[in-house]
């Protein structure tokens, strides 16, 4: 079996463990850090351009073998499985949670509190804001206060976002336009925005934050060792002790061959899923139910948030197509007087080509070409559609719940994850009232600005995942600590989303990107500083 040491091992390749490593090999220089990653390196930025044109001019996936075939989730929203995780297309979108979230239990005798203060984790923020180089703007309400600016300008809102700001503002609610990790200028070997508008597919310039650029910068001067294609079956605990010795697992060309990592420390950075799914199964006969799992928590109140969508026919005249991957947002109803039925949501302003692109037949089956074609697309594009969108508060039951599930398996034989989430009971119990509030919001925005609503909809799947190893001081009630290390082993930690009691009410990434820096700085201390 081919064996590798080091000082910490991290087990994933996404966001969370960019920022970690970074921060470790700042924090601790000469510390022997491997990342272990299930999928492949996609190191190619040279090629994203192209990437891009073929997924517009023949809807190819931009991001080839991105996924593993057998490695696969019931209830996951996506199958990305590579160096650079999920991050690899996302949107950028960088929004705080608010102290709201933190103490839900305290304020409104809901869900559970974080073991965490605003004040600490605000910190954090900042942080993850400089290192992903978010650009953004103060928000108009005074309990959004930060103790440091954003670190670049905001974006400039397009021709059709001042628009739409004067539109929805006419309701009496603030916008502002949406933080972003986009550099608008050359920042941390990535290039500036070009608005290709496809940041949620694949950036070309690197404009948008993506993990395989901090990976890169830490490979070439070997501040870190990367094992990709490298799948941990499961961890390894000390003979006599509760600390994990060794991960063990296949590369995916030496399917017969086992490989082991052993390490001081050993860090979870495997996201929402895969992060519950290892622990579960390194199940043993000192721990039946799976590593950092006495309390029968792990797996368990798998969150996120429910959204509530609505589309806007209005007579403002605006031309799709201008960095439409931008949006408004509202923290308006980010707080909820405790004097009133709980709600929470952000609420997201965007311009939309729906019913207004070019069509080369009419709705009777008649065949447009030419001016006919031409006369068709102009009278569709009077006015404008807006798209409408809600993330709401909702908080899981103990039943939202990962298992291993014995009738999919992998190559290796190991049961596949599934994932199935449920709300408490309280979110149920306000679940109409809360939809009542949301298009009630929508209303009025068309209401005040003039249009109206041509389409509801509410997602059918929770955005922005997490749960499944959540934080807690209770160690009956909780798998970890505020920093990640797990109850029942001293020396492992799982970071990120996993660790979130509960969903937010708006974009995750941020969040899981500020604690796992929060954890760096206790995962540091383990290693006395060298010099």
């Amino acid at each position: 079996m081919a064996t590798y040491e080091s000082d910490v091992c991290i087990i994933g390749g996404g966001i969370t463990s960019a920022m970690l490593a970074q921060k470790l090999s700042e924090l601790r220089p000469g510390l022997s850090v491997a990342v272990v990653e299930a999928g492949r390196s996609i190191f190619d930025v040279q090629n994203r351009g192209r990437y891009r044109e073929r997924a517009l001019a023949y809807g190819e996936h931009p991001w080839p073998d991105d996924f593993i075939e057998d490695q696969q989730a019931n209830g996951i929203i996506s199958m990305t499985m590579a160096v650079g995780g999920l991050a690899l297309h996302w949107g950028g979108a960088c929004n705080r949670f608010s102290e709201e979230d933190l103490r839900l239990r305290s304020m409104y005798g809901l869900a559970a509190d974080w073991p965490i203060e605003w004040a600490d984790l605000e910190r954090f923020y900042c942080e993850a804001e400089r290192r992903l180089n978010v650009a953004g703007e103060p928000s108009p309400h005074a309990q959004d206060r930060r103790s440091e600016p954003y670190p670049q300008r905001p974006i400039p809102l397009s021709y059709n976002l001042q628009l739409l700001k004067a539109w929805a503002e006419k309701s009496g609610v603030k916008f502002v336009g949406l933080p972003m990790a986009r550099n608008l200028e050359p920042f941390g070997g990535r290039g500036s925005c070009c608005v290709y508008d496809t940041c949620g597919e694949v950036c070309p310039s690197g404009a948008r934050y993506s993990p395989d650029f901090t990976f890169r910068q830490l490979i070439d001067p070997k501040k870190i060792v990367l094992h990709d294609r490298t799948l941990v079956r499961k961890l390894v605990l000390d003979d006599r002790k509760p600390t994990v010795v060794a991960a063990q697992g296949f590369h995916q060309d030496r399917p017969s061959d086992p490989v082991e990592y052993r390490a001081k420390t050993f860090v979870v950075a495997s996201g929402y899923c895969w992060s519950s799914h290892l622990l579960l199964l390194s199940a043993n006969t000192r721990f039946p139910n799976g590593l950092a799992n006495s309390s029968g928590l792990v797996g368990r109140y798998m969150n996120g948030h429910k959204f509530i969508n609505a589309t806007a026919n209005i007579d403002d005249q605006t031309f799709p197509g201008q960095n439409m991957t931008h949006s408004l947002i509202s923290r308006e109803y980010f707080r909820c007087p405790g004097d009133k039925p709980f709600v929470r949501h952000d609420t997201r302003v965007w311009e939309s080509s729906a019913g207004r692109d070019p069509r080369l037949r009419a709705p009777d089956g008649k065949l447009l070409l030419g001016d006919e074609l031409m006369a068709d697309w102009r009278s569709r594009t009077k006015g404008s559609s807006v798209r409408l969108r809600a993330y709401v508060d909702v908080h899981p039951s103990a039943d939202s719940r990962l298992t291993l599930d014995p009738a999919k398996k992998n190559r290796y034989g190991d049961p596949m994850p599934k994932i199935a989430h449920h709300f408490d009971e309280a979110t149920l119990a306000r679940e109409a009232a809360t939809r009542e509030h949301v298009l009630g919001v929508f209303q009025a925005l068309v209401k005040s600005g003039g249009g109206r609503i041509v389409n509801t909809s509410e997602g059918d799947y929770l955005d922005h995942p997490g749960g499944g190893c959540r934080m807690g001081t209770d160690v009956a009630s909780s798998v970890c600590d505020s920093f990640g290390r797990t109850h029942d082993h001293e020396n492992l930690f799982v970071v990120g989303a996993p660790t979130t009691p509960t969903g937010g009410c708006t974009n995750g990434t941020l969040t899981f990107v500020a604690l796992t820096l929060r954890s760096a700085g206790e995962i540091a201390r383990e290693f006395p500083a060298r010099g």
